[in-house]
C-alpha cells in the first residue's frame, strides 16, 4: 500500500510562514514521497513552488527564502488518481478569480469521469482528480460566484475522499468530505488568551513540530476558513448518516504512532492490537520481534501479553521505499534485502514471533520470511496485526486490483505456504476495532467489502450506494 497525501495550511499575520510549512510538511513527508509543494500569498499574488522527490529536495533555504507571505498552504503526495509525472504535483493553481486560487487535495474522488463530463471538461489519465476539482472550480469563479460557493457547489457533487487545503487572496480553506475518510485537524499557534496564527494539517505532529497546539479535528462536511483575523467555520456538506468514516489503516498503518486521531494516540492503540493478538492467538516461542515501523509498537504489545521476551531482530534501511511494486520476485526479494537486514546474533536458533501490520500481495512478507531463515530462525510465525486485506480501497490509497489481493484469493493456510512461514494469523476485526476504541466509526471497507461511499460499479463490492 502506498500511503494517502498529507496537506498543511497556515497563517501566521506578520510573519514568512514558508519555514513553518517547510517543518510541517517534513513531519507529513511519510504520507507522501513522490513529489512536495507550496503555495504563498504575498502582495496580492499567489507564488507555487512544487517539483517531483523529497521535502527536503524540492525546497533549499533560498527558495524557501524567496517564498514571502504570511498565508501558505502544502502538500505531500502519493499518486492515487493520475500520472505520478511534475505535472501532477500539487498544489494545483488556477488564475480564476482577483488573485486565482492554490488546491491541495489528499483523498481520491470516485466519479472524475461523470464530474468532467457534465462540466464538459476534458479529463484524461495525465491529469488528477485534484486538478480536475480545481478546474471545475475556475468555472464556478469565473462566472461570478465566491471560492466559498464555489466549494459548497462542486464538492457537493463529489463522491469518495478529500481533505483538502485551498488558499485565495488572504484567507485558506480546509475542507474534509462527509465521511470523513482522510483526516484534518485544526490547531493554534501562540495561547488561548492570545493567538498569533493558526494551523490545519494533516496529522497533529505538523502542529507538534511547529510549535502549534491541537485543538481539534475538523468534522466530516466541515469548511474552516483561517485568516489574519482569526477562524470562522461553516458546514458546507451535510455529513454521513452513518457518522464519521475515519481509515482504519491510518491507525494500523498510515498515521505516525504520535498522532491523535479521533481522540486517540496511534501508538497507543497499535500496543493494544498486539496484546489482543497475542490474547487471540498464542503460540509457542523464544523471540516476538516487529518488522519496521509498523509492526513494532504491536509487537510490544503482543510481548507484553504473552510473556514472550520482546527484541530486535531486523535493522530498516530508512532511506528505501515500498518494495511491493517491483517487477518479479528476485527482484523484490533484492528490495528487501536493501530494506532490511537481520540481526543474526539476535534470531539465529530461536522460534520467532514475527508482527506485521498487513499483507498484500504476499510477495516481500515472502521475501522477508526466507530472510529470517537464511539468518538462522529455528521457526517463523507471523502475526498480523489487521485483518486480511481483501478489498481495493478507492478513498485514498493506491491499493493493487482484487485479483493482486493475496487474502482476497487465498485462505489463511495458503497463505502461510506462500509465504513460507510456520503459522500465520490475523488479528480479527472485532479485536481490531475493539483495539482502537470503536463503537460505529471508522470504514474498513478493504476488510469487508462494505464501501459506505460510492465506488465503481466494475468492483461488485458488497454494501455501499452505486
Amino acid at each position: 500500500m502506498k500511503e494517502a497525501c498529507g496537506v498543511v495550511g497556515i497563517v501566521m499575520p506578520g510573519r514568512a510562514v514558508s519555514h513553518l510549512c517547510y517543518d510541517a510538511l517534513y513531519a507529513l513527508q511519510h504520507r507522501g514521497q513522490e513529489s512536495a509543494g507550496m503555495a504563498t500569498f504575498q502582495n496580492q499574488q499567489i507564488t507555487v513552488v512544487k517539483d517531483n522527490g523529497l521535502v527536503s529536495h524540492v525546497f533549499a533555504e533560498t527558495t524557501l527564502r524567496a517564498l514571502g507571505g504570511s498565508l501558505v498552504i502544502g502538500h505531500t503526495r502519493y499518486s492515487t488518481s493520475g500520472s505520478a509525472n511534475w505535472t501532477a504535483a500539487q498544489p494545483v493553481y488556477r488564475a480564476a478569480g482577483a488573485s486565482g486560487f492554490a488546491l491541495a487535495h489528499n483523498g481520491n474522488l470516485t466519479n472524475t469521469h461523470e464530474l468532467a463530463d457534465a462540466a464538459n471538461v476534458e479529463f484524461t489519465s495525465m491529469l488528477s482528480d485534484s486538478d480536475l476539482v480545481a478546474e471545475l472550480l475556475s468555472l464556478e469563479v469565473d462566472s461570478g460566484v465566491t471560492l466559498d460557493d464555489a466549494l459548497a457547489n462542486v464538492l457537493a457533487r463529489a463522491e469518495g475522499a478529500f481533505s483538502m487545503v485551498v488558499l485565495e487572496a488572504g484567507r485558506i480553506h480546509a475542507v474534509r468530505d462527509p465521511y470523513g475518510f482522510r483526516p484534518l485537524c485544526l490547531g493554534r499557534l501562540g495561547t488561548a488568551d492570545e493567538p498569533e496564527g493558526w494551523v490545519v494539517a494533516s496529522e497533529s505532529p505538523a502542529l507538534d513540530v511547529i510549535g502549534a497546539s491541537f485543538v481539534r479535528e475538523v468534522a466530516p462536511g466541515e469548511m474552516v476558513t483561517l485568516t489574519e483575523a482569526g477562524v470562522t467555520s461553516r458546514q458546507l456538506l451535510t455529513p454521513s448518516l452513518e457518522g464519521e468514516k475515519l481509515c482504519i489503516f491510518e491507525f494500523v498503518y498510515f498515521a505516525r504512532p504520535d498522532s491523535y486521531l479521533m481522540g486517540h494516540q496511534v501508538h497507543t492503540t497499535r500496543r493494544r492490537m498486539g496484546e489482543l493478538l497475542a490474547e487471540q492467538s498464542s503460540v509457542a516461542a523464544d523471540l516476538v520481534m516487529g518488522v519496521p515501523d509498523g509492526g513494532v509498537p504491536a509487537a510490544e504489545g503482543y510481548a507484553k501479553a504473552s510473556g514472550v521476551p520482546f527484541g530486535y531482530g531486523l535493522v530498516k534501511n530508512r532511506y528505501i521505499g515500498r518494495t511491493f511494486i517491483a517487477p518479479d520476485q528476485r527482484a523484490r526479494a533484492a528490495g528487501v534485502r536493501r530494506k532490511f537486514n537481520p540481526l543474526r546474533e539476535n534470531i539465529e536458533g530461536l522460534r520467532l514471533i514475527v508482527v506485521d501490520d498487513s499483507i498484500v500481495r504476499g510477495t516481500t512478507t515472502q521475501a522477508l520470511v526466507a530472510m529470517l531463515r537464511d539468518a538462522g530462525a529455528k521457526e517463523v510465525h507471523l502475526r498480523i496485526s489487521s485483518p486480511p486485506f481483501t478489498w481495493p480501497c478507492f478513498y485514498g490509497i493506491d491499493t493493487p486490483n482484487r485479483e493482486e489481493l493475496l487474502a482476497a484469493n487465498h485462505s489463511v493456510a495458503e497463505m502461510s505456504e506462500f509465504v513460507g512461514s510456520d503459522s500465520l494469523e490475523f488479528i480479527t476485526l472485532e479485536n481490531l476495532r475493539a483495539a482502537i476504541h470503536l463503537e460505529g466509526e471508522c470504514c474498513d471497507a478493504c476488510l469487508t467489502g462494505t464501501y459506505p461511499a460510492p465506488v465503481p460499479v466494475a468492483l461488485g463490492a458488497r454494501g455501499g450506494r452505486w
